[in-house]
């Protein structure tokens, strides 16, 4: 019973109090947000008539969301935490306002709608830096794997639930009342944040933001020195670049399976995500979170590379069942090294790197799933991208290996420099 108990999901973040309403909060600002990512495609392509507006749509958002990340992880590090991510997040729910009122006021302007998007997406690429950023400060490190399980499950929960519940109430309320379900959800994050104490850099208050370039190629030279930082950020983004083939679900529902299977090939990945958090206790016990970011690297790229092999659809779920929980892992350990391996005044910085990093991979893997898919066939490249996932991480946990024999490993808890005086 000890032993089943601490396979399952580890519930000790939730007894602090701050991280406890983040998260109760986000179940609800998650679920409303997934409504308006709905939408919005769905509007622009009745407003256009064109699949080539809604492709822009998410370039559109790149750009502002890369760059406020990494204006946002700098000023993370000198001023309060707690007031820049309650501006932020007063931002999103604003733009969400603003987005019912363009469907209210019945524009049907492409344009505004894409501004909007930009907007959006650039203060969500801020919020979403220092929110990951703030994390540390309200638990100990020994939870940070188990708090960022308890997160990832909240996401890739909402991401089944919400377009499900947008599906069924879009033709019965309208898209503006939508929209407006999301402004009134994101005030739970709101009072949430608003109920944080302060969260000034450690060892004196708050300082003068120096040039944000400067400070973004600080964030950028610890990555070079820092062996497991540059092999978290290798190895995400070849799992979400090389290895990750959503862009050719459309095709292989049309092709391989049914067109009607697509929203279960989506859905897979998810469902795959949410039961690896229910057993994420195991994480507790991982010491080696570097090695462990690799290891899942590379099940996840075995699973894509099964998943291009399959023609059945219980078989295609089944490798895209294991390929989530692989991801979920992934994004766990990662996010536990971001915030574990260096110290708090470099913590806003590396987040926002890694924003970018998880924004631009994907959106490069769907260019190149898309092109080489053109050339050499569905199958062939999703197979190929799995293959190449794994010889990635193959080759860092060979060079890993190396360094720990040479006495120089990096990936031990225990050779961190975060600090350890944060959190109740």
């Amino acid at each position: 019973m000890v032993r089943r108990k601490r396979l399952l999901v580890d519930v000790r973040p939730l007894r602090v109090g701050e991280f406890r309403r983040l998260w109760a909060a986000g179940i609800v600002t998650t679920l409303g947000a997934q409504l308006t990512a709905v939408v919005v495609p769905l509007q622009i392509y009745e407003f256009s008539g064109s699949s080539a507006w809604v492709g822009l749509a998410g370039l559109v958002g790149l750009a502002p969301m890369a760059a406020a990340a990494l204006w946002s992880g700098a000023l993370a590090d000198v001023r309060d935490r707690r007031r820049v991510l309650l501006t932020t997040t007063v931002g999103i729910g604003v733009t969400s306002l603003l987005l019912w009122a363009q469907a209210w006021a019945h524009l049907r302007s492409v344009g505004v709608l894409l501004v909007l998007v930009g907007v959006q997406q650039a203060l969500f690429g801020a919020n979403s830096t220092v929110s990951r950023a703030v994390t540390p400060r309200l638990v100990r490190p020994e939870l940070l794997p188990a708090a960022n399980a308890l997160q990832s499950v909240v996401l890739l929960s909402a991401g089944i639930a919400g377009p499900l519940l947008a599906g069924g109430l879009l033709p019965v309320v309208g898209s503006g009342t939508l929209y407006l379900a999301d402004s009134v959800a994101i005030c739970a994050t709101v009072w949430a944040v608003w109920r944080l104490p302060a969260l000034s850099p450690i060892g004196g208050g708050e300082r003068r933001l120096e040039p944000v370039m400067r400070q973004i190629a600080d964030g950028i030279r610890l990555v070079t020195r820092r062996q497991v930082l540059l092999t978290v950020y290798l190895c995400d983004f070849a799992a979400l670049s090389l290895g990750l083939p959503t862009a050719l679900f459309p095709q292989l529902a049309a092709e391989t399976f049914r067109p009607s299977d697509i929203g279960t090939l989506y859905a897979a990945v998810s469902a795959g995500g949410v039961l690896a958090g229910l057993f994420s206790g195991a994480f507790a016990r991982v010491r080696r979170h570097g090695v462990a970011v690799a290891v899942s690297a590379g099940m996840w790229g075995l699973a894509v590379a099964g998943f291009g092999t399959a023609r059945s659809l219980p078989a295609a779920v089944a490798w895209l069942l294991l390929a989530g929980g692989a991801l979920l892992a992934l994004g766990v350990f990662r996010k536990t090294v971001l915030q574990t391996a260096v110290p708090d005044g470099m913590r806003g910085r590396l987040q926002g790197i890694d924003t970018v990093v998880a924004a631009g991979g994907p959106r490069l893997g769907a260019l190149l799933h898309g092109t080489v898919g053109a050339a050499l066939g569905v199958p062939w490249t999703v197979t190929g991208g799995g293959v190449l996932t794994v010889v990635v991480a193959a080759l860092v946990l060979l060079a890993d290996g190396r360094r720990n024999r040479q006495g120089v490993g990096v990936s031990r808890p225990g050779q961190k420099t975060a600090d350890r005086t944060a959190g109740p």
